[in-house]
């Protein structure tokens, strides 16, 4: 029997031996990239201040306002400094006010002074200054802002939750810009405050909001899997980012995407997932996405919805390939999983294929080693629908025939069970595809469903078997010649 390649590489790491397969994968990951990034997911945010409206924010931003004069005013400690402080926070919205404000000298001395002084307002709309600064398209804004991070960083621990957003969102807009920038935050200890921050705040959805997109930019910077997250799993924080991984009905998706994509970060860092595993991600993940599936099916696809799952599934596949095979049932518990997957596989492959075929990466990591889910396949009648999906081309067929394939491989009653649903009359169509992968995928299951049963056999004969064989034979690579040949001698012209 020829060798299954069951489980695929994790999504961002290196993949098959093939360059081609690689190639495929880092388009693949580039367009799940874009589509998170047309959201606003991963960039810079902008917390906006509840008494102001748009119209007021777009004059503002196209105007601008003299930044110098103010700052001059705000130097001098009069009783309008929190309402000039207020106005330059609004005046530095336009990008360049901002590159004026700090060139000008003692500027960032200034708002440290403010934010550290003991008028409560003074420092709220000294980190607004700070935050609108975070938000500059220009690179060498932040490096200006770091003497003012200590404080924003001890200041996580406060008690204001409006403070407290202001101050994550302001570090994390921070990260992106500068790899010295995340090097200094590190240092001054910015995982351990968010931990700190994230135990404080627990039940602040807003607050935890905030602390899974000021973490997510962090583990994204290029030495993350060396130097950042073994300091996150050191930390409280997953387990943190697991509690919040249940979308709340009032407050909306948006903490538990933050926290799903931090998962993700941390699951394709390594291929040890130990740590994660044993706080329950796959556990939590799994049942999540049940949950997710289940609304999808009850025709839920609320705007957003998609950019949990995508993350979800990134998570429960990387976790997978990590989770040893006896520990299979007790870390995914419910065969509603595979439901949910196929749910999700249909309900997507049209709009957003890059999501289906996530779905089918996921479905294969399950059934890989467990007879268990490859059995529910069959048991809720999933196979038929599978079976429908081999036309689709972008690397979906080819993950849904390795589904197949892994069903195939655990027992003989499943093969034959497979060509009684259709299998055999697939192959026949997928045996005639330009696609090498495909044909030799193909003939790997074929051989898998011959050799199970002479009624099987037979019936591939009667489906016009031998005479695509023989095509093969004149027409394929030297490999795949071989592949129809063997099968041809050994288990059909006997028929």
């Amino acid at each position: 029997m020829w060798r299954l390649n069951k489980v695929r590489h994790k999504a961002g790491r290196q993949g098959d031996s093939s360059e081609e397969l690689r190639l495929k994968r880092r388009e693949h990951e580039k367009a799940l990239r874009q589509a998170r990034r047309d959201r606003q997911l991963v960039s810079k945010r902008l917390l906006l201040n509840e008494d102001e409206d748009q119209t007021e924010i777009m004059d503002i931003a196209s105007g601008g306002q003299d930044v110098i004069s103010l700052f001059h005013k705000i130097q001098h400690n009069g009783p309008e400094r929190e309402s000039q402080l207020k106005a330059l926070s609004k005046a530095l919205r336009d990008p360049s006010a901002q590159l004026t404000f700090i060139k000008l000298e003692n500027s960032m001395h200034l708002l440290v002074g403010l934010l550290t002084g003991s008028n409560a307002q003074c420092r709220l709309q000294a980190v607004r200054c700070l935050h609108e600064l975070s938000h500059s398209p220009h690179t060498d804004i932040a490096p200006a802002c770091l003497p003012a991070t200590p404080y924003l960083l001890t200041y996580l621990s406060g008690q204001s939750t409006k403070f407290t957003e202001l101050c994550l969102y302001t570090l994390g807009n921070l990260c992106p810009d500068n790899d010295f920038v995340k090097q200094k935050l590190l240092a001054q200890g910015i995982i351990p405050a968010l931990a700190s921050c994230a135990e404080n705040q627990r039940h602040n959805l807003a607050v935890m909001e905030a602390v899974g997109f000021t973490l997510s930019q962090l583990l994204q910077a290029n030495n993350a899997a060396e130097e950042i997250i073994p300091m996150v799993l050191a930390s409280s924080l997953p387990s943190h980012l697991l509690s919040v991984l249940t979308p709340d009905p009032s407050f909306g998706l948006a903490p538990a995407i933050e926290s799903a994509w931090c998962l993700h970060y941390l699951t394709c860092s390594s291929e040890d997932n130990s740590e994660l595993l044993a706080r329950g991600a796959l556990l939590q993940c799994s049942s999540l996405l049940v949950s997710l599936g289940g609304a999808v099916a009850e025709g839920n696809k609320d705007e957003g919805l998609e950019l949990l799952i995508c993350p979800l599934l990134r998570c429960v596949g990387n976790l997978l390939s990590s989770c040893q095979v006896e520990d299979l049932s007790t870390q995914v518990r419910d065969t509603q999983l595979v439901v949910s997957l196929c749910v999700l596989l249909q309900a997507y492959i049209q709009t957003q294929p890059a999501l289906a075929r996530e779905s089918a990466w996921v479905l294969n990591n399950l059934t890989a080693h467990s007879s268990t889910f490859c059995s529910a396949l069959l048991t809720f009648n999933l196979v038929s629908g599978l079976i429908q999906l081999l036309p689709f081309s972008q690397g979906i067929n080819i993950m849904i025939l390795r589904v197949l394939a892994n069903i195939a491989h655990k027992k003989k009653e499943f093969c034959v069970q497979l060509a009684q649903l259709g299998l055999l009359s697939a192959l026949c169509a997928t045996l005639k595809m330009a696609d090498r992968e495909m044909v030799t995928l193909s003939l790997e299951v074929l051989f898998l469903l011959v050799v199970s049963c002479p009624q099987v056999a037979e019936e591939f004969v009667l489906q016009g078997g031998v005479l695509l064989l023989e095509t093969i034979q004149y027409n394929s690579e030297e490999e795949v010649r071989q592949r129809a040949t063997y099968l041809l001698e050994h288990h059909l012209l006997s028929y």
